[in-house]
């Protein structure tokens, strides 16, 4: 696994500091998933794929969004069911931000959804959010709703004393069809309460773990992608990226690593003894396969900077393989140029295919189906790819079913790990708080998922390819597109969306 300049290294030693709780956390979830949904067993036989590896890989079906929805409406639906589901004081807000990579406005973004959400407080006779409230967007790819999660919490340590904060991750992950990531779609909204003495989840600030490096093609959205695109009637362009799947992988493993490496250098105690302390681990999910895949090579890290018996069980997942258990100490310690792929125009080349092989046999194993959370698994299983509210939403659904099955979380650990296509990622391990079973009681994930629409090839075609759809499903409670600006007016506002409130 050589090339360019890449260099390869023994796992540095760890110094290890002790981990604390920073008494800032989220206190609160929220979803909305639209309704349009499409059973991939469908989808298979329109396409001809194989249902038994689309099942295993990637899941059950995915959401869509529907005609006159975008980011910022399903933001503003999943903010205001928050603050109505937690009887949230909207005059204390100080810190409202948006972590999406779906804006269709390239001067406002978090302002939008404050607005809507506003004017459905006022209808509901509530007083609005505060004037005195911040409103940042936040954009890097998948991993926009982690910085707005880590920022939302440095607010709420410095200038923000006495107030509480929301961070929404809204998104559309839309790729053309006939490509290897049309199964892999999805849509929806996840909304997060951070606060002070928080009631779910206490991040661990000082321990989290980060990492950054230009990839250059691996999955980006250039503006000239949306040149000559004709429009429907709410014209809402089709946001298809440009991706490079192998590539893609490659850093995405590359990435999660080197944040991984990152943690590990904060520490107390053997990183090993770290994980397998865990009581549950909630990953980017753009798709079942990557979940596993990033949890994997994480534990083998965790493996290669341990001691003479954590490489005695990392010898054991190279059995019966063609490399020794040092080959994949000095191959996981490495520190590749990986972009050095795209200058030399090979983008196909496995950087860590020892890791690729030891993974395998590692989801085989005992401990990995202990670390590799069942929670939420069902629901994610239904909605696809959410890019930013992917990771939130897993952790939402996965709290809700644990509160729902009595189990004991308080005072344990998880584990959240982040990544955003360009690359970079952010692990975050948070710490269950005391009494989290109320607050997880008011999720309410699974009402979310309730009465779909399920599409058929033709309406899913249409909504796919042209953003029509014939049998228009509208719910009360929802933000909508109502229209768009054209200049007819008395002031310009060509292309600007007017909203409405369904009540």
């Amino acid at each position: 696994a050589t090339f360019g300049k890449c260099s390869h290294s023994r796992t540095p030693a760890i110094t290890m500091r002790p981990m604390t709780a920073s008494g800032i956390g989220i206190s609160g979830f929220a979803a909305y998933l639209p309704p349009y949904r499409v059973r991939l067993a469908d989808w298979c036989r329109w396409t001809g794929n194989g249902w038994d590896k689309i099942s295993r890989v990637v899941g059950d079906s995915f959401r869509m969004r529907g005609p006159n929805e975008n980011a910022y409406t399903m933001a503003a639906t999943a903010a205001l069911r928050l603050i109505l589901q937690y009887q949230i004081d909207p005059r204390s807000v100080g810190f409202l931000a948006l972590g999406t990579e779906s804006s269709t406005d390239n001067s406002a973004g978090a302002v939008i959804v404050k607005g809507m959400v506003n004017e459905a407080l006022v209808r509901r006779g509530l007083p609005e959010i505060s004037r005195a409230c911040e409103v940042p967007e936040f954009k890097h790819a998948c991993l926009g709703g982690v910085y707005a999660l880590k920022s939302a919490a440095r607010y709420l340590a410095l200038d923000g004393r006495g107030r509480t904060a929301i961070v929404v991750c809204s998104d559309m992950a839309e790729y053309e069809r006939a490509t290897s990531g049309e199964a892999t779609q999805g849509a929806g909204a996840v909304a997060m309460l951070v606060e002070r003495s928080p009631k779910l989840l206490d991040i661990e600030l000082e321990t989290c773990g980060s990492a950054s490096a230009y990839r250059g093609p691996d999955f980006r959205k250039p503006f000239l992608r949306l040149a000559g695109q004709t429009l429907g009637r709410f014209a809402q362009p089709r946001d298809f990226p440009v991706f490079n799947g192998k590539y893609s992988t490659v850093c995405y493993m590359d990435e999660v690593l080197a944040a991984m490496a990152d943690l590990f250098h904060r520490l107390d105690g053997k990183p090993s003894a770290f994980f397998r302390k865990l009581k549950a681990t909630f990953l980017h999910r753009p798709y079942r396969r990557m979940a596993e895949t990033g949890l994997a090579i994480s534990y083998l890290l965790a493996l290669a900077a341990g001691d003479a018996a954590d490489h005695a069980e990392l010898a054991s997942y190279a059995q019966d393989a063609d490399f020794d258990v040092d080959a994949l100490v000095v191959e996981l310690a490495s520190r590749p140029r990986v972009y050095d792929l795209v200058q030399e125009e090979n983008l196909s080349l496995e950087v860590y295919p020892l890791a690729a092989q030891a993974a395998r046999r590692l989801r085989e194993a005992p401990i990995f189906q202990r670390l590799m959370t069942s929670l939420g698994d069902g629901e994610m299983e239904q909605i696809g790819n959410l890019y930013t509210a992917s990771l939130p939403a897993w952790m939402a659904a996965g709290l809700e079913e644990a509160a729902g099955r009595g189990q004991a979380l308080a005072g344990e650990r998880i584990l959240t790990i982040g990544y955003g296509s360009g690359n970079a990622a952010e692990i975050i391990p948070m710490i269950v708080a005391d009494g989290w079973q109320a607050a997880a009681g008011k999720i309410r994930f699974a009402s979310a998922l309730e009465n779909p629409v399920v599409l058929g090839q033709t309406d899913y075609e249409s909504l796919h390819d042209h953003g029509e759809l014939d049998l228009r499903h509208e719910t009360p409670g929802v933000f909508y597109i109502d229209r768009i600006g054209n200049r007819e007016g008395h002031f310009d506002d060509l292309g600007i969306e007017y909203y409405r409130y369904q009540a």
